[in-house]
Order: C-alpha cells, then sequence, then structure tokens
C-alpha cells in the first residue's frame, strides 16, 4: 500500500506532466503502477481529480484546488530536505557549547579557530558557567556540549578527557623568600591562601586532597575567576592554588613561582561531556573529533 505522502507526490507530477506516463517516466514507475496510484487517491478523498482524455489528463477544479495545497506542501519538504542535507554536510546550522571562562581562554579558543575555518557557516552559542551549571544546562538541552572539569559524577553523561591538569600552588616573591625550597601541605596551611570558590570542581578537587591528609582549609580569599588568583599572588596577597597549565604565562616570566610541595596534588583532566541518550548533531561530532585529533 502506497502512503499517503507518496500519493500526494505521484499527484503533483502528474498534474505538472498532464500524463500518466510521462509521470511514470519522473517517478521511475510504470503506467499502471501511476494510474493505479491516482484512483487510490480519489477513492479515499471520494472526489474525482483528473478529467481522463485521449490525450492525456486535465485537472478538475477540485483538482486545481488540491493542486495548489500539494504543490506548496512538496516544495516545503525539498526545503527542508535541502536543510537537513545543509546541516549534515555542515553548510549551515548551530553549535551550542557550555564552557567555563577559564578553559575556554586556555583551551576552547583554538579549536573553535579550526572549526570556524573549516566550516565558516556555523553559528556558535557559548555558555558560561561553573562544571554543575554547565551540566544543568546540558541536560536542559540548552548546550550540545559541556567542556569542563572532570571528574564529573553523573552516569547519564557520556565523558571523554582531553587534557590532563595539575593543581600546584603559585607565590609572588615575597613568599618565594619565606618558603623552604620543598613545603609539605600542612606548613603551607601555615599562610594565606587564595582559592576558588567551594562551589567549583577545581576547588572540590583539592579539598578532597587536603582532607585525605587530615586538613580543612579556612582561605583568606575565594574568589570566582582563576584569573584573579593570578592577579592576587603577584601583588603578595597570599598563596594562590591555581591549575599549571593554566598559569604559564605567570611562571615563564617569572612572576610567580611555583611552590614545591612534597605532597603533589594527583593529576586530573578537562574535557567533554554530552548526554548518552541524545544523538550528537553533526556539528557536535565533527567539534568533538576536531578536538580528539589534537
Amino acid at each position: 500500500m502506497i502512503g499517503k505522502l507518496d500519493l500526494y507526490k505521484v499527484f503533483s507530477i502528474v498534474a505538472k506532466n498532464g500524463s500518466f506516463s510521462k509521470a511514470a517516466k519522473d517517478l521511475f514507475m510504470t503506467q499502471p503502477a501511476v494510474s493505479q496510484a491516482i484512483m487510490q487517491l480519489e477513492r479515499e478523498l471520494d472526489i474525482r481529480l483528473f478529467n481522463r482524455t485521449p490525450k492525456g489528463v486535465t485537472l478538475t477544479n477540485e483538482g486545481k484546488r488540491l493542486f495548489e495545497y500539494v504543490h506548496s506542501a512538496m516544495n516545503l519538504l525539498n526545503v527542508g530536505e535541502e536543510m537537513i542535507l545543509e546541516f549534515k554536510n555542515l553548510t549551515k546550522g548551530e553549535l551550542k557549547i557550555g564552557v567555563g571562562d577559564t578553559i575556554s581562554k586556555y583551551f576552547l579558543l583554538t579549536y573553535l579557530e579550526s572549526f570556524h575555518t573549516e566550516y565558516p557557516n556555523i553559528k556558535f552559542k557559548i555558555e558560561n558557567g561553573t562544571t554543575q551549571e554547565l551540566i544543568s544546562l546540558l541536560k536542559l538541552g540548552e548546550v550540545d556540549l559541556a567542556i569542563c572539569n572532570f571528574p564529573v559524577d553523573d552516569p547519564t553523561l557520556a565523558q571523554i578527557p582531553c587534557m590532563d591538569i595539575h593543581d600546584i600552588f603559585v607565590c609572588g616573591y615575597k613568599y618565594k623568600n619565606l618558603l623552604p625550597k620543598q613545603v609539605s601541605v600542612t606548613e603551607l596551611m601555615k599562610h594565606p591562601l587564595i582559592f576558588l570558590e567551594p562551589k567549583s570542581i577545581s576547588r572540590k578537587y583539592v579539598d578532597e586532597f587536603l582532607l585525605s591528609k587530615g586538613l580543612r582549609i579556612s582561605p583568606e580569599f575565594e574568589l570566582g575567576s582563576h584569573d584573579l588568583l593570578l592577579e592576587f599572588a603577584k601583588i603578595n596577597l597570599g598563596i594562590a592554588c591555581v591549575t599549571k597549565e593554566f598559569s604559564q604565562d605567570y611562571l615563564k616570566k617569572g612572576i610567580l613561582h611555583e611552590v614545591v610541595l612534597k605532597e603533589k596534588i594527583p593529576k586530573r583532566s578537562i574535557g567533554i561531556c554530552y548526554v548518552k541518550n541524545v544523538p550528537l548533531s553533526p556539528a557536535s561530532t565533527k567539534f568533538v573529533e576536531i578536538i580528539e585529533k589534537r
């Protein structure tokens, strides 16, 4: 049994050609099959759509009215199919990414540049937030991908680690001269400390490490941005806990100095999250591929 949409497609092609035989050639069908399809449509609508003549067929008045709507609908479907092909071929579309400010600045920008160079017609929508905020946006469908700090404890999410990072302590010239070459975490706690806010994954990770050593911290400063950690340490307000990979400019220029711990904090990672049971868009799939190749 031919579906209703296929019947309307046959109807449209017959109406344009004014002939069952010509329509059959365009549709790669036999003429009897085309004739049967039109008869089926007329039965279902309970109305005659074509006048049959020895020279071909012409639309009845009712057929003419129906053709106006069918023709418009077929055009809309064609436009829709073309749009889907554009999305698949990445000549049109949108990539919605959730990411924190620091990861965006030190990790994401390079990949955005590469992707935009290759697929300039894809629009970006970037949402900023903490890891927990980004996970919420991901589950609500507000973003396609979240690029955030790991670990993320959520079995509904696929997680792709992309880059190892290390939590370290840094200080300015004042504390560099006060501290020995190697410092225990217990000794470190005696000095003013600068940390991210408690809600951040980075802070929670270091807190758990320190708790494993029997230490509970009470920082002098709790800040909302990694760059502020570096700036506060720079002017000797205390010793800051930062991400080593995102602090290279300060360390290489000698503006800040890494505090060498006797007990190093285990490495962690940043990476891509997406909802497991939601298929990625073509743009999201390609973006993940670009990151994984590097």
